[in-house]
């Protein structure tokens, strides 16, 4: 697993920055992340910050778990009233890991119940789980609709079993029309995530994951090219030759696959990895990370995000501090404790300044199918953009009208773009 960044040290109570609550514009949304760090096993190219039962040891229990999160569901609350930024309902909550759903449904439920106390949700809020297809039943699913969730999404990966193999995935791939089933009969939105590029994966095979999921029905499906990040099994397995990564040629070809057949289906894009049928059915939760809301991360190593911002544009304030940042430490056993003990779990923190929080902005906004404002970019930014568009990266159409939309070649080199427009 990463090593957490380096900061400036979270306050014992967890207080924010006296500047915070000066440039928050109150029309801008208010997430909460709740991260469960448990999992059956460890996926080899995992390195998310989850623990199996064997790695956790003693001290950092499961069925504890609900009461330890919503200890920083109240710290955060009065942190928020003290800074004077507790008035906002909460627009969309989302469960990740780990796999929240080896938690009971009931627990889920009561930590949402916490989320609602503290700060109300707006009448058509997003809640959303992830889940392991083998961690669910049609009950579980029932339980989960009733208190309140209303999407969930499904690691499927891939609808072959050999892939899924190398991935270290446990679930059986002729589950998957099952379990969307069961949700949607819930009254649950379904979303299936996918993961192209495995080594061994062949295009064929890629191509019939994508078929799997669309045969489903579902409305939404995320896709994502696999990162082996140093430090994991697979990192290991590659180093010693034991696996070989695809090139980028063949990633770049499995997301021109995902694109068309997705398109075909009536899915389209609204964000580089995320296709869905319609602007209904996007997560919201995600779009309001990539149009910089703000967001209080709960649970171990989860990270949150109070920014400011001109109350038009969205941009950063003009005081040359443009939010802060802090994540909490990594460790459930010293989550638990700090919680229990009163203080904040949080490990560390940065104040943005506004050069960091611009780059974000680009960063994060030229992915949505949307576009960016061209009025948001320095000058240097805006230049460069009749390069772009002549190079196929940008869409000249969208361009006159003031807007950076990435062409699917652009998607494909989203970084470069990224690197142009903030010169």
């Amino acid at each position: 697993m990463p090593a957490l960044p380096d900061g400036e040290a979270v306050p014992a109570d967890g207080a924010l920055p006296p500047f915070v609550s000066d440039g928050v514009d109150p029309r801008a949304g208010f997430g909460v992340y709740v991260h469960v760090p448990f999992c059956s096993v460890r996926c080899g190219y995992c390195d998310f910050n989850t623990y199996t039962a064997s790695e956790l040891g003693g001290g950092a229990s499961q069925v504890a778990y609900a009461t330890t999160a919503l200890r920083e569901v109240d710290l955060a609350a009065r942190v928020l009233d003290d800074a004077g930024l507790g008035g906002r309902p909460v627009s969309t909550v989302f469960f990740g890991g780990g796999t929240p759903t080896m938690l009971p449904a009931s627990d889920l439920g009561r930590i949402l119940v916490g989320v609602r106390e503290a700060w109300g949700l707006v009448p058509d809020a997003e809640v959303t789980t992830e889940a392991n297809p083998d961690s669910v039943t049609p009950e579980s699913l029932a339980v989960l609709a009733e208190a309140g969730f209303t999407r969930v999404s499904f690691g499927m990966q891939s609808a072959v079993p050999h892939v899924l193999a190398t991935l270290e995935r446990t679930h059986d791939p002729a589950r998957i029309p099952d379990v969307v089933r069961w949700a949607r009969d819930a009254g649950l939105e379904v979303s299936l995530d996918l993961i192209y590029g495995t080594p061994g994966e062949s295009l064929d095979d890629w191509r019939t994951s994508v078929e799997v999921a669309l045969a489903t029905g579902v409305d939404h499906v995320s896709a994502y090219a696999l990162v082996v990040e140093a430090g994991t099994k697979m990192a290991a397995q590659v180093r010693r030759g034991d696996v070989r990564l695809p090139d980028e040629d063949d990633q770049a070809a499995k997301y021109e696959v995902a694109d068309d057949l997705l398109t075909a289906a009536g899915l389209g894009w609204y964000e580089v990895s995320n296709w869905s049928r319609g602007p209904e059915h996007a997560c919201r939760h995600n779009l309001a990370y990539w149009r910089g809301d703000d967001w209080w991360g709960i649970g171990p190593g989860a990270h949150s995000y109070v920014g400011a911002r001109t109350s038009d544009a969205g941009g950063p304030a003009e005081h040359g501090q443009a939010g802060v940042r802090w994540w909490n430490v990594k460790h459930p056993r010293r989550y638990a404790a700090l919680l229990e003990s009163g203080a904040s779990p949080g490990a560390g923190r940065e104040i943005l300044t506004d050069g960091e929080a611009h780059l974000e902005q680009v960063m994060l906004g030229v992915r949505l199918a949307e576009g960016l404002d061209l009025g948001v970019l320095h000058a240097d930014g805006r230049r460069a953009v009749a390069g772009l568009v002549a190079s196929g990266l940008l869409d000249g159409t969208a361009a006159v009208t003031g807007r950076a939309v990435l062409t699917r070649r652009g998607r494909l080199l989203a970084d470069a773009v990224v690197r142009e427009l903030t010169v």
